[in-house]
């Protein structure tokens, strides 16, 4: 099996593609070759992003400097040339540091995202949710300051990819996961490979999670692990596809679920029915369906008004 390359090589033949492309330009077979290169890993095509946007800095900053300056535009050049030529890794890392700040991205109630990141993995976000990328060149880390997020981890053992939420710390290499942040710890669910997780202050004893796994990661307590059928974990995870999946949950369950993704909530205002269990898949956007069908499930009378819905009572629709 080949070595995989470390993501430090991989930036230093992105800067020589960029450095070709520049002295030679982008002829037909100059391309096909970029893209024989870009193929063979999803990291790839990330660095030379990154590689390119550097080089339109460093070559925005030189005319800058020459204006300021009276410096021939040819000399700024030459000594890009030699940047790039001489220190490949060092110099896209000068230049390119501020793009390993951490990234912040946030959803809007309702909202779920798709995000790829630079490092070939994607995160899929879930509504009300905001987390913190940093990727850099020893270690991605993503801190999840409220919400859910599921991540399909691009391999690359020289940079762990770990997610931390509070004081819970879940650790992959090249897998597939989610974790969703609770006031006191979380939910952890592993759809692909395996992962470790734990709590700060006892790295020394992470417990491992895999593929059909799930576990809720408490601050103060053990983890508590469950093996779960693959339908389950599909189920939980439907809010990818925009979906609630229900399965017996109870009508408070459900109602919680729903307003998470919604502005309009939806209000139980008859006790008795909360522990009632519900079956079916919903829209996640769509309180006012899933009413009515608890209103036929259930036999209770629903009020729909502008800001809420609710179910049971005595006034109905």
């Amino acid at each position: 099996m080949e070595k995989q390359q470390a993501a430090t090589e991989i930036d230093a033949e992105a800067a020589r593609w960029i450095l070709r492309l520049d002295r030679h330009g982008r002829t037909p077979e100059l391309e096909q070759d970029l893209e024989a290169w870009l193929a063979v890993d999803p990291r790839r095509r990330g660095a030379f992003l990154r590689a390119e946007a550097a080089w339109m800095m460093m070559d925005r900053a030189g005319w800058v400097e020459a204006e300021k300056r009276r410096v021939a535009p040819r000399q700024i050049l030459t000594r890009r040339h030699a940047l790039l030529a001489g220190g490949v890794a060092a110099g896209l890392a000068a230049v390119c540091g501020y793009m390993l700040r951490p990234s912040r991205y946030v959803t809007e109630v309702g909202e779920v995202r798709r995000l790829p990141l630079r490092d070939g993995s994607v995160a899929e976000i879930n509504t009300a949710s905001s987390i913190q990328v940093s990727l850099n060149t020893n270690a991605r880390v993503v801190r999840m300051d409220q919400g859910e997020a599921w991540f399909q981890v691009a391999k690359d053992t020289a940079r762990p990819f770990v997610v931390e939420a509070g004081a819970v710390r879940v650790r992959a290499v090249g897998t597939a996961f989610s974790v969703r942040r609770r006031q006191n710890g979380a939910d952890v669910m592993v759809t692909e490979g395996i992962v470790e997780t734990w709590t700060e202050g006892t790295r020394d004893k992470p417990v491992r999670l895999t593929a059909g796994e799930k576990a809720y990661v408490s601050e103060a307590d053990p983890v508590n692990r469950i093996v779960a059928a693959p339908s389950e974990i599909d189920r939980e995870l439907a809010w990818r596809d925009g979906n609630i999946d229900l399965a017996g949950e109870s009508l408070a369950d459900a109602v919680a679920e729903f307003n998470r993704h919604n502005r309009r909530k939806l209000v139980i205002a008859e006790p008795s029915i909360a522990g009632e269990p519900l079956y079916g898949v919903f829209h996640a956007n769509d309180p006012q369906g899933f009413a009515r069908a608890v209103q036929v499930s259930l036999d209770v009378k629903i009020t729909v008004e502008d800001n809420q819905i609710l179910i049971g009572g005595d006034t109905g629709s």
